[in-house]
């Protein structure tokens, strides 16, 4: 079981990582909607961050949750049209 942890742990930060490498605002930059298009882009760079925090102290449960919970607002922010994303391949589903 820890070992399937261990792998899903990696998987979803990498998917985090890339997505965030990958996303882009969608808004233009003076626009109301900038704003939070870049708080997206910066919740979901803090939750990468806390996961990796997690993984330093051997929190696995917590490192995996921050990095789904950050991928959550970059794949909220591409559905409300704040982000552009890849729509083809595996980092999002919109």
């Amino acid at each position: 079981m820890a070992a399937d942890l261990e792998e899903k742990t990696d998987r979803y930060e990498n998917l985090l990582a890339d997505g965030l490498a990958a996303a882009e605002p969608a808004v233009a930059p003076h626009s109301p909607l900038a704003a939070a298009a870049e708080d997206c882009l910066e919740m979901a760079e803090a939750y990468l961050d806390d996961g990796r925090h997690f993984r330093e102290v051997d929190d696995p449960v917590n490192a995996l949750a921050a990095f789904s919970y950050g991928h959550g607002w970059l794949d909220a922010g591409a559905r409300i049209g704040l982000l552009d994303v890849p729509t083809e391949g595996h980092l999002f589903t919109v």
